[in-house]
């Protein structure tokens, strides 16, 4: 591209879109890229402050903004993420569906460490609905070198550094313990919770069991519900120290090999993860606080589990940071601090 006098324009190809402001009324592009300049057009160019332009000038070895955009474009795009027009030199993508948008940092990162460009998204593991924005390419300057997008075609050819995981509905088992519900001393108002949780993500409550306290029948009453076609099973009450709550040692003694008993998080330090058998079924322990604090680790934890995303040990170990849910009056999650560690 070369720089010319506005007024010396007529004829000239733009080779970037020309933004107009409005204060309160618009920001949009008034000329187009590609747009041929006509006398008409000086005066509105000259208003907009634009008293030089840059045009094309013939060049085999540049790329303008729009083009590299769509390259940066093609190393994030996968199933399930409608792309925008190119406006600006920039691309967007959003969700098609609702799922669990994930993150590869480390691809992520090596393109942002190439200079002169940039893909911005938001955090990975974060559930998301059809529409929502996760993300936007764009190169630093007007034109770049071809050769500079080289790497970026690469790491696209490796395949997309995002994704988006569909939730697959499930057949849930409730298992609630603890002496004082099951002999009808207090209501069962954890149960309620749950099912409002898992209705978010389509699912919904198959069997539901109540007993004591009592570690054998709890490790039985999982073994029946994994017997029965159950893909979920979440275990409420008797997960903190007391000697009557035995919880973590029933879901021990299913067999089921447990990823964590306890996480850096608050409200949910108590929380139990474990899968049983070859495949991977999710057997929980929730704390408490599951039924009376607004967010906890298991909101974390569940987009995870219905868009089968296996969890490690380490994931978990990294909800440290962000893992301290602040209580806010109005709660905006997951469009905030909390449990953007992993």
């Amino acid at each position: 591209m070369k720089l010319i006098e506005t007024k010396n324009a007529a004829g000239a190809v733009l080779c970037h879109d020309i933004t107009q402001i409005i204060r309160g009324v618009t920001k949009d592009a008034r000329f187009r890229k590609g747009h041929v300049v006509t006398e008409e057009d000086i005066p509105v160019l000259l208003s907009l402050g634009k008293d030089h332009l840059y045009v094309w000038e013939a060049g085999d070895d540049m790329l303008h903004e729009n083009d590299a955009a769509e390259i940066l474009c093609r190393a994030c795009k996968n199933d399930g993420m409608a792309q925008s027009e190119v406006k600006e030199g920039k691309i967007e993508l959003s969700a098609e569906y609702n799922g669990l948008f994930k993150v590869d940092k480390q691809r992520l990162c090596k393109i942002n460490s190439l200079g002169q460009m940039m893909i911005a998204s938001r955090h990975g593991n974060t559930p998301v609905k059809k529409g929502d924005k996760l993300a936007g390419t764009r190169i630093i300057p007007l034109v770049i070198e071809k050769e500079k997008m080289t790497p970026v075609e690469d790491i696209a050819d490796e395949g997309p550094i995002f994704s988006l995981l569909p939730y697959h509905p499930k057949k849930a088992a409730v298992i609630t313990t603890g002496n004082e519900v099951y002999h009808g001393r207090i209501k069962d108002t954890f149960t309620p919770v749950i099912n409002d949780k898992l209705a978010e993500y389509g699912t919904e409550i198959t069997e539901h069991t109540i007993l004591p306290d009592d570690h054998d029948q709890v490790t039985q009453a999982v073994l029946k519900a994994l017997d029965h076609g159950a893909q979920m099973v979440i275990c409420t009450g008797g997960m903190s120290v007391d000697p009557d709550d035995q919880t973590p040692l029933a879901i021990k003694n299913t067999g089921a090999d447990i990823v964590s008993y306890g996480a850096p998080v608050l409200p949910g330090a108590m929380f139990l993860l474990a899968y049983y058998g070859d495949q991977r079924i999710p057997v929980m322990g929730l704390p408490g606080c599951v039924m009376y604090s607004r967010r906890t680790i298991f909101d974390l934890v569940l987009p995870r589990i219905m868009a089968d995303d296996l969890v490690t040990a380490e994931e978990l170990a990294s909800l440290g940071e962000g893992g301290f849910c602040l209580g806010c009056e109005i709660c905006t999650y997951p469009n905030c601090g909390f449990g953007k560690g992993w």
